[in-house]
This record gives structure tokens, C-alpha cells and sequence, in this order.
């Protein structure tokens, strides 16, 4: 019930916003607004303060919204009120008009991120686990341990690191752009700095998903190797293991924290041919030196093997490692505000091109989400903390706007790119060919909120 509430609130705040730039430019341009509605549909709630006042409505349907304005175009105009028309405006105010719900959107994501920065958050501190064998990072000797304070893409400007978050993030707009990024390290006290290179430019600009990320190797941060949640009748339960046990060895080879000993477990699964020639994948059984109580111990550890998207690995159904050591990340007001301008900025580019990478086949259609997974976001952002969900609403809305930009017919970038055109031929879309599109533009849209509610359906029953 709690992610049902937060899903129908995400929304509403979002529509809101989003109409209001609408309505707001609307009004500061002479326009008259007949109505403005939050939903679809059968209208649940209805103001209006006097017959000639914009009529404020709540419909049923709470995906989407609307600022219907007077206009010609839908229905006849009394000419005491042509003025007040919108095809009656010159082009500058129709385009404000449309344009500022999507800015609503991006002036609010930019809003949210301040309040996310003063109010401030846990974070994991920046501290590496052990990168995976071969990996960019194993190549460009990262250790366990390692805390990296800083990044810099050319070498002379750097850019401190407040997480393990910040981290991430800082490696996603490298890969996006193609460009080798350096960190600056030391150990997880502060001492021995020195630097190392990510050449993430071997990646060829590729989308950012967990299978990149395996390949880049900064995971998850350094966490002791310890058990727990251990799973009644799974393959740790099986081998003696309990919540609580400390893993020290396997098969001789010490274990330094958790990501290594998730990496041989994942490994631990032979690919080998059976007896006719098809390939058949078999559980290879690992000796584990334990720490329980203060004494040691060793156990025989045989994993289930189970299918990762694409792959063939070995797990053990049990929770693995301590929580990571976490920081407190709080900016003051005015750079809180700066990096959430900054921010902002670099996500829209991001989703912008996204959006683009998606539609050249670049990038997987994968991505695309519909409400079923905003409404998962929105319970589990919202059970972690006011700034969490406040950070999952201006990524929500950064969204929104930028696809509300798209020069898709039925969105506010179509209805732009008629104006652009207008702007340029001095003549605007004829009503046919306006037709035309919005014919094709609501194909378009049934077909994106189609592969979006698949695409949840599809993360739900663990397909994807």
C-alpha cells in the first residue's frame, strides 16, 4: 500500500509541476486557461471560483495531466476574448508556453538535488573491494582497499569524491563520453597517495549496465567477508555455514572481503562438455577456511548453478559481506545549489542520450521503464529517507522532461518543432499534415508504453 502511495504521489507531484510551467507562462503571455487537470478521465474533484476562472479538476487517471487553453482551433471564440486566444499569439509566447512544462520539470529536478545536498546522506565511502580478474581496474592496479579521493579526466582537473555513489557516477559520464578517467588514491586511511588510470575508452562509448560494470570492475564497496541470511536448505545452509561466519580461505587462496569471495563463488561452475558433445555446466566444490567464535574450521562448499541474464554462475543462497563503512555527504547553500545545477545539466545529457543511443540500437530497449518499476523506486526510495526520494523525484522528473523535449509528435518537442518550422517558412504545419502526425505520434507513444510495461513485467519475473 506504502509503493501504491508513494507511485500515485511521484506522479502527482511531477503532473503538477509539469502543467503548472504550462499554465503559469500561459497566463504570463495574456492566455486564457479553460482548465487544468491533474489525471484523466472522470473527474474526481472540481474547483472553479467563478464561471470565467480557470476550472481546477482531479480525474481518475492519475498518468498524465493537462492545461486545455482557449483556442480557435478547438472551439469558437467570442471576440471580445480573441485576444486571450493561443493561435492568437505570436510565435515567442507559443513556444514559451509549450516549452515551460518541460522546464518545470528540470527547474525542479535542480530544486530537488539542492535540498538533497543540505539535507545530506549515508553514503558508502569510496573505499574499493578487490576488482575482478582481468577487469579495467585489475589492470590498472587497483588494490583491495584503495579509497579514492579524487578523478580528473584530463589529468590537470580534479574533482573530489564524497562516495562510493560519486564514484560511480563520475565513471558513467566517462564511459558515456568515451574518455579514460584517472583516480587518485590512497589506502583506507589516508596515506600513500598515488594514481591509476581507468581506460574506459576501450569500451566504445557502450550503456552503462551491470555487464559493464563487471567489465570496468568498481563494484560494490570493500565489506569483510561475512556470512549472513543464510538460506534454510540452500547450498551454504547445506555445508554448515551460519549467519555470522568469517570466511578466510578458499581453496588455500586468501579471501580479503566480500567481492572477492563473491567473484569465486560466481566462478565456481565447470562449462564443460558432456559425454554426447552438449555443453553441460556442473557445481565445482570449493574448500572454505572459516572463522566462527573465535576458532577456525574448514567446510566442503558444493554451489547451486543457477542462470545471470546471459550467464552460467555458481551461488550459495546467503547474504554476503558487513555493511561498508558509510560517510555523511552535506553541502552548504550555495555550492549545494551549484552541483545541483551542475547535476542536473550532466543527467538530462545523459538520459538525452540514452534516449538517442536506444533509437539507433546503441543502446538496449531494456532501459525503458514504465510505471510498474517508478512505483517499485518510489516504495524502496521512499522507505530509505526523505533526501533518497527526493533524489528518485528529480531523476523521475529529469525524465519527463527530457522526453517531453523529444520532437515527437503529441509531446511538447513535436509541438516545438512546429513552431521551428513556422519560424523558418513564415507559414504554419497545415492542419493535414498536422494530422498525419499526431496520427503517428500517438503509434509512437502506444508502442514506448508498451515496451516500457513489458519491460517491467519482465524485470518482475526476473527475465531481464
Amino acid at each position: 500500500m506504502s509503493t501504491l502511495f508513494f507511485f500515485v504521489l511521484t506522479l502527482g507531484i511531477l503532473i503538477v509541476i509539469h502543467e503548472y510551467g504550462h499554465y503559469r507562462v500561459a497566463r504570463a503571455c495574456g492566455v486564457k486557461v479553460l482548465r487544468f487537470s491533474v489525471g484523466f478521465g472522470p473527474v474526481l474533484w472540481r474547483r472553479q471560483s467563478h464561471p470565467d476562472a480557470t476550472e481546477f479538476v482531479v480525474s481518475a487517471i492519475p498518468l498524465g495531466g493537462y492545461v486545455r487553453m482557449l483556442d480557435e482551433r478547438e472551439a469558437g471564440v467570442p471576440r471580445h476574448q480573441l485576444g486571450m486566444a493561443f493561435n492568437r499569439k505570436p510565435l515567442r509566447h507559443r513556444a514559451a508556453i509549450v516549452a515551460a512544462g518541460p522546464v518545470a520539470n528540470l527547474l525542479l529536478a535542480v530544486m530537488l538535488y539542492a535540498a538533497v545536498h543540505w539535507i545530506g546522506v549515508d553514503e558508502p565511502k569510496a573505499i574499493l573491494s578487490t576488482p575482478a580478474a582481468g577487469s579495467l581496474a585489475d589492470q590498472a592496479g587497483l588494490r583491495t582497499g584503495d579509497w579514492v579521493q579524487s578523478v580528473s579526466v584530463d589529468g590537470s582537473r580534479w574533482r573530489d569524491i564524497d562516495s562510493m555513489t560519486d564514484l560511480r557516477w563520475e565513471i558513467t559520464q566517462a564511459v558515456m563520453r568515451s574518455e579514460p578517467l584517472t583516480l587518485q588514491l590512497t589506502d583506507a586511511r589516508g596515506h600513500g597517495s598515488r594514481e591509476a588510470v581507468l581506460n574506459l575508452q576501450t569500451l566504445g562509448g557502450t550503456e552503462v549496465n551491470a555487464a559493464v560494470m563487471r567489465r570496468i570492475g568498481v563494484g560494490a564497496p570493500l565489506r569483510e567477508p561475512v556470512l549472513a541470511n543464510v538460506v534454510t536448505g540452500g547450498p551454504a545452509a547445506k555445508a554448515g555455514l551460519y549467519a555470522g561466519d568469517r570466511v578466510l580461505s578458499v581453496d588455500g587462496v586468501p579471501i580479503r572481503d566480500a567481492a572477492q569471495l563473491q567473484q569465486r563463488i560466481r566462478a565456481s561452475v565447470d562449462l564443460g562438455n558432456s559425454a554426447d558433445g552438449t555443453s553441460k555446466a556442473e557445481a565445482v566444490s570449493m574448500r572454505w577456511h572459516i572463522e566462527r567464535g573465535g576458532q577456525n574450521q574448514e567446510v566442503v562448499v558444493t554451489p547451486a548453478v543457477v542462470r545471470d541474464g546471459d550467464l552460467t554462475i555458481g551461488r550459495i543462497e546467503a547474504s554476503i559481506g558487513t555493511a561498508a563503512e558509510m560517510v555523511e555527504v552535506r553541502k552548504g547553500p550555495w555550492e549545494g545549489f551549484a552541483l545541483a545545477v551542475s547535476r542536473t545539466w550532466e543527467m538530462s545529457w545523459v538520459t538525452l542520450k540514452t534516449f538517442g543511443k536506444m533509437l539507433i540500437g546503441e543502446a538496449s530497449l531494456k532501459n525503458l521503464s514504465g510505471p510498474i518499476t517508478i512505483a517499485d523506486y518510489a516504495g524502496q526510495s521512499a522507505q530509505a529517507g526523505l533526501a533518497y526520494y527526493l533524489g528518485f523525484l528529480a531523476v523521475v522528473s529529469i525524465g519527463l522532461g527530457v522526453l517531453n523535449l523529444l520532437p515527437l509528435p503529441m509531446l511538447d518537442g513535436g509541438h516545438l518543432m512546429y513552431y521551428l518550422f513556422e519560424a523558418v517558412t513564415g507559414r504554419p504545419v497545415s492542419d493535414a499534415w498536422l494530422d498525419r502526425l499526431q496520427r503517428g505520434g500517438v503509434a509512437i507513444m502506444l508502442m514506448m508504453m508498451s515496451l516500457a510495461i513489458y519491460n517491467d513485467v519482465a524485470r518482475l519475473m526476473g527475465m531481464h
